[in-house]
């Protein structure tokens, strides 16, 4: 998967689900802060257009379906963006958490449906599988499907042209393997200067042509874990280079392996612009060499 500079395509472009996209797109979950401004919200999609963002990530239940009828305006007349969402979840109508897992192959099925409508498209280009295997929400009772039976629903999904290719979100090296034959274009879990527990997926991913779209690509996903804005090298380097840290940590991404595109999210038009620029930071190899210093030092703090 090479890299093919260009200066509207944010740190070069990748083949994704059978179409370039530039490496670093959009991530849209936090579009649901602005659910009393969804015109901002459009605006912000725009944005992100205008600086070369051509992939972005949602799903229905980010923000009830509000997102992706955010999207739905935004990109009507649009050509060119993939839009990957994801399913395994639906928004919860009824009291306690905002989303329920759905996970039966029935309502992977309907997941799909309700994308296609609020997103007012005829194929989705991705849908990852968001499986329920590792917390916050775990499988339980009949949420306990395997995985064969769902990748069949998405397989049959695809030959329908419902959607146009399947990615796995939360996974495991093992599973990944399990069903690989069945045309898997992508891998979506969390990944991270500071969270490098995937490696081994990563390395597979980038042997196998599948793309790697890491989430919390900036760490600290909860109260009490490792961010990468707060690493000593990162702020160093930064400093250094004249940049911020998460451009640090968002261009280390992007320089440790070719496979992967980034879906930085934000609900500020400056952050956006500024994860954009990500794509035109270049660490040497010093400065490299520096951050893999940080997974040694990890490693050798839990021993």
């Amino acid at each position: 998967m090479a890299q093919t500079p260009h200066p509207m395509s944010p740190g070069g472009t990748v083949n994704f689900a059978g179409r370039p996209v530039a490496r670093i797109g959009y991530g849209a979950m936090q579009l649901r802060n602005s659910s009393d401004d969804p015109q901002f919200a459009v605006r912000l999609v725009k944005k992100a257009i205008e600086l070369g963002v051509n992939h972005i990530d949602t799903a229905e239940f980010y923000g009830n379906g509000f997102v992706n009828r955010v999207l739905r305006e935004a990109l009507q007349s649009k050509s060119g963006v993939v839009v990957a969402t994801k399913i395994g979840a639906d928004p919860n109508a009824g009291e306690g958490p905002p989303i329920r897992l759905a996970q039966r192959p029935e309502e992977l099925r309907a997941s799909v449906e309700q994308n296609l409508i609020s997103l007012g498209l005829e194929q989705i280009p991705l849908v990852n599988l968001r499986r329920a295997d590792t917390g916050p929400h775990v499988a339980k009772g009949d949420q306990l499907v395997d995985i064969d039976d769902q990748i069949a629903t998405m397989v049959a999904l695809r030959d329908e042209g419902k959607i146009g290719a399947i990615g796995l979100s939360a996974v495991g090296l093992d599973l990944v393997q399990r069903v690989q034959l069945a045309g898997i274009a992508c891998i979506q879990n969390a990944y991270s200067l500071v969270d490098r527990q995937f490696d081994d997926l990563l390395k597979f991913c980038s042997d196998h042509s599948i793309a790697w779209v890491p989430f919390f690509p900036l760490g600290g996903a909860a109260a009490g874990m490792a961010k990468v804005t707060e690493q000593p090298e990162v702020l160093a380097i930064a400093d250094r280079l004249g940049v911020t840290t998460s451009q640090v940590g968002l261009a280390w991404l992007l320089q440790k392996s070719e496979n992967i595109l980034l879906i930085p999210g934000t609900s500020s038009i400056s952050h956006l612009e500024e994860n954009c620029a990500a794509g035109s930071v270049v660490l040497d190899d010093g400065a490299m060499r520096e951050l893999e210093a940080i997974r040694r030092a990890r490693a050798e703090a839990r021993h």
